[in-house]
C-alpha cells in the first residue's frame, strides 16, 4: 500500500482539476470509497468511480475493475494514487481521445518514484499526448501530478 498521509488529498486534487478541465463528465479510476469522486461532485461535476471495494461513500460507483474496454462516456479519467491502475488511465484517455490526470503513487513494475513518474509521461507522449505536464499539489506525500492534453 503507498503512503498517502494528507487527508486534503482530495480536495485539493478536485481543485487542482476544476481548475483546469472544463468537462463535466468524470470517471474516477480505483476511486476507492469514492471520497474524489464526493470533491469533484460538490464543484458539479458528474463523476463515476470504478473500484471493487464493498464499503464505499453513496456516490456514482461502478464495483468492478476498470478496463480498457469500458464505453467511454466522460470528458477526463483520473486518479488518485490508482497504485496498479495508473497506466490503465493513461492508456484508455488515450485510445478514447479524452484528457488523464493521475497523480501516481506505486509503480505497478517496481520502478522507484521518480523514474516511473517520467515513463508515465513519456508513455503518455507515445500514446499521441502531444502535452504532458507535471504539477505538484500542495499536501505531503505523493502529490506530483501528470496530466495529458490533447490541445
Amino acid at each position: 500500500m503507498c503512503y498517502v498521509a494528507d487527508k486534503r488529498r482530495f480536495d485539493l486534487f478536485a481543485r487542482f482539476l476544476v481548475k483546469r478541465f472544463d468537462g463535466p463528465r468524470v470517471f474516477d479510476v480505483a476511486g476507492g470509497m469514492g471520497k474524489l469522486n464526493e470533491a469533484l461532485t460538490k464543484h458539479g461535476r458528474r463523476v463515476t468511480t470504478f473500484d471493487k471495494r464493498h464499503k464505499r461513500l453513496p456516490v456514482h460507483y461502478q464495483e468492478r475493475l476498470f478496463t480498457l474496454a469500458e464505453p467511454c462516456h466522460a470528458d477526463l479519467v483520473v486518479g488518485m494514487h490508482p497504485d496498479g491502475a495508473t497506466r490503465i488511465i493513461v492508456e484508455y484517455a488515450a485510445r478514447h481521445a479524452i484528457p488523464f490526470a493521475v497523480v501516481p503513487c506505486c509503480s505497478d513494475n517496481s520502478m522507484s518514484y521518480k523514474p516511473w513518474v517520467r515513463h508515465l509521461g513519456e508513455l503518455a507522449r507515445a500514446l499521441g499526448f502531444p502535452r504532458v505536464e507535471e504539477h505538484d499539489l500542495p499536501m505531503e506525500g505523493r502529490a506530483r501530478v501528470v496530466v495529458g492534453f490533447l490541445e
